[in-house]
């Protein structure tokens, strides 16, 4: 008996898999299923013959954005679904989802067709505290900084840096640091096939001294339950997304894998950070259960 394909595609940065998806082959072939790895670009690849796709450390995207839109649509069979990828690869859908009941942190958005002046980026940053500066279109943390108001040296950085995205057409996002990140860290829930899964603590990464860098971010995560507040809100999150997902592809679509980042807003409530359902990290380590779950997510997929 032929056993069904599942191809996990990845990057050239990461073709092995990156540490934390280094597991998953092995899962697999214990359901019954053929697993392979595939870096998304390698124009030796056949992706009809690829079976069941499923992103994974595809974390170049962002520098190859239009080919990897068109990739994604030429894939027969991807998880997750081309709709959701084309969306969710830009962060404007957090507008919308704070409009569907998930707030976001207040944000200023500086659009690359707008032509600011140095002066005119400088105008809308925040007069005190420290804020963050990050491209819409960003994968692992990206071109992501922290910066302080009133620090001449730190502000005039601020301004290069998002000066440089802007000239390469990128959107810029301006938020305030929030203080409640340092004191209690992000917070992910992961959901596989609309289930949650397992769910991490995050120690803050960005210190009062990062500044931007196209490196992949380092995460620190403790698995921990969520109490009945931060579950409440994920499926709130959760009704949005899909919200979300009937506007753009005009029916609902499973997700195979969703991770969603939160922080407390310091009133009792959550700020959505982010909804990543390309290249995210899943923490399969992190949680004893993880692994074994995406592995029974997946072969629902290809076997049910």
């Amino acid at each position: 008996m032929t056993r069904p394909i599942v191809t996990l595609a990845t990057c050239s940065d990461y073709s092995d898999l990156d540490d934390d998806d280094r597991g998953l082959p092995d899962a697999l072939r214990e359901r019954g299923i053929e697993p392979r790895v595939a870096v998304w670009d390698d124009p030796a690849v056949d992706w009809d013959d690829a079976g069941v796709v499923v992103l994974r450390s595809v974390r170049d995207y962002a520098r190859n954005y239009g080919q990897f839109l068109a990739w994604a649509r030429s894939v027969p069979r991807l998880a997750n679904h081309p709709d959701v990828v084309e969306w969710n690869s830009d962060k404007h859908y957090l507008r919308r989802l704070a409009e569907l009941g998930a707030p976001m942190i207040p944000t200023t958005w500086l659009e690359p067709g707008a032509g600011y002046s140095k002066h005119q980026v400088h105008s809308r940053f925040p007069a005190r505290g420290d804020f963050v500066v990050k491209p819409a279109i960003s994968s692992g943390g990206r071109g992501t900084g922290r910066y302080t108001a009133t620090d001449a040296r730190s502000r005039a950085d601020a301004i290069n840096d998002a000066m440089h995205h802007l000239r390469r057409g990128r959107t810029v996002m301006v938020q305030r640091y929030l203080e409640e990140v340092d004191r209690r860290g992000e917070f992910s829930l992961v959901y596989f096939n609309g289930v949650l899964s397992h769910a991490v603590e995050k120690a803050p990464m960005l210190h009062p001294s990062f500044r931007s860098t196209d490196e992949v971010h380092e995460e620190i995560v403790t698995a921990r339950e969520p109490d009945e507040r931060e579950w409440l809100w994920g499926e709130k999150v959760r009704k949005a997304i899909h919200g979300l997902i009937k506007e753009h592809a005009g029916r609902d679509i499973q997700l195979l894998f969703n991770r969603v980042d939160v922080v407390a807003d310091g009133r009792g409530g959550f700020y959505l950070m982010e909804v990543s359902l390309i290249d995210a990290g899943l923490y399969l380590s992190s949680a004893p259960e993880a692994l074994g779950n995406f592995a029974d997510a997946i072969a629902q997929r290809v076997l049910w």
